[in-house]
C-alpha cells in the first residue's frame, strides 16, 4: 500500500471518527430519531434522482438498511442522547465487526480459527470490563443501546454479502432510501410528530446553525467522502488490507471527545476500550495474513476493470456507512 493511499485510509478513519463529535453536536438541537432520519434523508433525495438502483433482490436492500440506518444510527445517536460519552461510543461499536463474524457462522455456516475465536473472547471481555466499571460513568441502558447499535451495523454486514451487489457504491447509497421513513415515524411517536422539524426550522437561525453544520458533516463528510475514498481504496487493494485503518476510528472518536468535550476515559474504561479494539484487530489480522498468502498479482495492485474486489469469508465486512 503506498504511503498517499495510507495517508488516505488514515483520513478517512479520521473523519468517521470525528462523526461522533458531530453527533453529540447535532444532538444539543435535533431529538435522536429525527437526527437520525435526516442523516439518510440529505442523500435519499438526490440517490432515488441521480442513482441507478443496484440490481439486487429487494428483501437484502431492506435489510441492509434496516439494520446499517435504523438498527445501528437510531440506536446508537439514542445511546449518546441518553447519556453515552462519544468517545466511548466509538470504541463499542466496534463489536459489530465480532458480532458479524458470529452471525456468519450462525446464518451462512462460515468457520473461523482460533485466533478470530480469541479475538472475540477478547472483545467481549473489553465490553464487560466497560460495562462492571466500579462506579462506572456510563449508565447501563445507552451501553447497551450501543451494543445493540453494533449489532444493527452487523446485520447490516451480513444483508450487504448476501445481497452481492453489481455495484457495491450504488448499494451503499441507495440504503439510505429505506430508513428515512421508519426513523420519522418513530420520531413522531417518541418525540413528538412536530418536535423534529419545529428544530429544525430553528437550526437556520443564528443560535442552530453548529447543528445544521454537524448534521452536514455527518450527512456528506461521513458518507460521501469518507465512503468514496475507502470505496477507491478497495477497489485498489484487499479488503483485509485496508480493513484495519477503520480501527483508527475510535482513536480519533475519543481524541476528538476528549480535546472538544473534555471527555476523559478512567482507567477501567481505558483497559477495556483498548481490550475491544485489540480483538476486533485480532480477528481481523489472520484474514489479512491468509488473503495477502492466497493474493494474485494484479498490475499495479489494482483490480482487473470490471471485477469486483475479491470476498473475504471469514472477515468482517467494512461498513461504508460509518456514524
Amino acid at each position: 500500500m503506498s504511503v498517499k493511499d495510507r495517508l488516505l485510509a488514515s483520513f478517512v478513519a479520521l473523519v468517521w471518527g470525528l462523526n461522533f463529535l458531530a453527533v453529540r453536536i447535532g444532538l444539543d438541537h435535533y431529538p435522536p430519531y429525527f437526527l437520525s432520519a435526516l442523516r439518510f434523508l440529505v442523500l435519499a433525495v438526490p440517490v432515488v434522482l441521480f442513482v441507478p438502483r443496484p440490481k439486487v433482490p429487494l428483501r437484502w436492500l431492506m435489510l441492509y438498511g434496516m439494520g446499517f440506518g435504523v438498527l445501528q444510527f437510531g440506536l446508537l445517536f439514542l445511546a449518546i442522547d441518553q447519556g453515552m460519552p462519544p468517545g466511548q461510543a466509538s470504541v463499542v461499536v466496534q463489536v459489530g465487526a465480532p458480532f458479524t463474524m458470529l452471525l456468519g457462522i450462525a446464518l451462512l455456516g462460515e468457520r473461523i480459527n482460533l485466533r478470530q475465536l480469541g479475538g472475540i473472547v477478547l472483545a467481549v471481555l473489553g465490553m464487560t470490563v466497560i460495562a462492571v466499571e466500579p462506579g462506572r460513568t456510563v449508565a447501563l441502558l445507552p451501553l447497551l443501546l450501543t451494543v445493540l447499535a453494533a449489532l444493527g451495523w452487523a446485520v447490516g454486514n451480513i444483508a450487504g454479502r448476501l445481497a452481492r451487489p453489481d455495484h457495491p457504491v450504488h448499494f451503499a447509497l441507495w440504503m439510505a432510501v429505506v430508513p428515512p421513513v421508519p426513523l420519522l415515524a418513530l420520531s413522531a411517536v417518541m418525540e413528538g410528530p412536530t418536535t423534529g422539524w419545529r428544530a429544525l426550522g430553528s437550526s437556520f437561525s443564528a443560535d442552530g446553525w453548529p447543528a445544521l453544520v454537524a448534521l452536514l458533516y455527518i450527512a456528506l463528510a461521513g458518507t460521501v467522502v469518507g465512503s468514496g475514498i475507502w470505496t477507491a481504496l478497495l477497489k485498489r487493494y484487499e479488503a483485509a488490507t485496508v480493513a484495519p485503518f477503520a480501527m483508527l476510528e475510535p482513536v480519533a472518536g475519543v481524541a476528538a471527545s476528549w480535546i472538544f468535550l473534555d471527555e476523559r476515559l478512567t482507567g477501567w474504561a481505558a483497559v477495556g476500550s483498548v481490550a475491544v479494539v485489540g480483538g476486533v484487530l485480532a480477528g481481523s489480522t489472520t484474514a489479512r495474513r491468509k488473503a495477502l498468502a492466497n493474493r494474485t498479482p494484479v498490475s499495479e495492485g489494482r483490480t482487473p476493470p470490471g471485477a469486483q474486489p475479491p470476498a473475504e469469508p471469514t472477515a468482517p465486512v467494512q461498513d461504508t456507512n460509518r456514524s
